[in-house]
């Protein structure tokens, strides 16, 4: 199957009957934080709504949907299902919603929700997801430069680089199904 992520922040929005919904969907590195300042630029809104999608070590997927108060089941579940039909992971939405004084009822705030998450996707540029993997490799000092050479041919990110007695130690990232080859 495939999967998509973002790599940067996307807002959307939407108004139902003077309540106001701004959707913020983050790449799930920056999910926590992001909900965090959002609480305090947001200070009079009355609801954060959140849902995630998140890829565990052992390739399951993690996901939740939060209601922050609203009625059980019409915001957090709706926004989650509006991440999964879109096919992405490693990313979260946050919803925060103004109240604007009319009750919409469960019905009404399911399409709000997700229809403010939706919106963000839209505005979103949604990139395939690729699961990275990390790799040890090492040389003496004598072919240190021919590893170097190597990993930069390779194109792989250099996570950390170990110098010691002997020689070096590399930490690289790449793709999964690209780190095959060194």
């Amino acid at each position: 199957m495939d999967l998509y992520t973002v790599t940067n922040e996307v807002t959307g929005e939407l108004e139902d009957r003077k309540s106001r919904f701004l959707a913020f969907l983050v790449p799930y590195a920056d999910f926590p934080t992001r909900l965090d300042s959002l609480r305090k630029e947001h200070r009079k809104a009355n609801h954060f709504v959140t849902a995630h999608r998140h890829l565990l070590d052992d390739d399951r997927i993690e996901e939740s949907g939060k209601d922050d108060g609203e009625p059980a089941g019409t915001s957090g579940m709706p926004t989650l299902k509006v991440l999964q039909g879109a096919k992405l992971i490693e990313a979260g939405v946050i919803v925060v919603r103004y109240f604007g004084g009319v009750k919409l009822g469960g019905g009404g705030l399911a399409r709000a929700y997700s229809g403010a998450a939706a919106d963000a996707i839209a505005n979103a540029t949604l990139v395939p997801f690729q699961k990275l993997a990390h790799k040890t490799v090492s040389a003496e000092f004598a072919r240190s430069s021919d590893l170097e050479r190597q990993v930069e041919t390779l194109g792989l990110a250099v996570i950390s680089r170990d110098y010691t007695a002997t020689g070096v130690t590399l930490v690289v990232e790449r793709p999964e199904d690209e780190l095959k080859q060194l």
